[in-house]
């Protein structure tokens, strides 16, 4: 179903890259990313992102701020369609969608859904499990709290904690490891 509503959005918005990039700038709308930087995030060509990037501003969804040699971009909030089409982003993404993108700017290195919620998405608890430095953050994760129903449980693991528990063979993670789990980003 995720893949159907995310086929969806991407026909909606005529190009891959253009979904992937409202999802990445709405979602992370008080930030503000370059060229070089979003293709990095997205995984995409830097001068289809251009285009699209470029495209998206003439509409109106998104402002640019040239400072030295880079021109950076952001979601413009005071676009009438600003609320309306990060809603519609939202609910195309799903909870883990949305995790996913909030995810991309927060220096995690590895992050997964595991419990309840990776068995069934009726489950009224997402546990979300974060590897990276404990500076780690995730922007937006109460409104994704609020915009699913859905209470988020987040635990945070040093990178290097998380190595020594993995080469020791820690039960407890061994066992989170084996179970059913959505992985967000990283490689496990």
């Amino acid at each position: 179903m995720i893949k159907q509503a995310r086929d969806t959005l991407k026909s909606l918005f005529s190009s891959a890259i253009r979904a992937d990039l409202l999802a990445l700038l709405l979602n992370n709308s008080d930030e503000r990313f370059y060229v070089r930087e979003i293709a990095t995030l997205l995984r995409k060509n830097p001068s289809g992102v251009k285009r699209e990037l470029d495209n998206l501003e003439k509409m109106g969804i998104l402002i640019s701020k040239k400072v030295a040699n880079l021109k950076y971009f952001q979601a413009e909030k005071s676009s009438p369609l600003f609320s309306e089409l990060k809603s519609l982003i939202a609910k195309s993404l799903g909870v883990h969608g949305a995790l996913k993108a909030s995810l991309k700017t927060s220096g995690a290195k590895i992050a997964f859904i595991h419990g309840p919620y990776a068995e069934s998405e009726e489950a009224g608890t997402v546990d979300l499990l974060i590897v990276g430095p404990a500076s780690v953050s995730i922007d937006g994760y109460r409104d994704i709290e609020e915009k699913f129903g859905k209470k988020i449980q987040v635990t945070i693991i040093d990178e290097q904690e998380f190595r020594q528990k993995r080469e020791s063979g820690d039960a407890d993670l061994e066992k989170l490891l084996s179970a059913n789990k959505i992985l967000l980003m990283g490689k496990l």
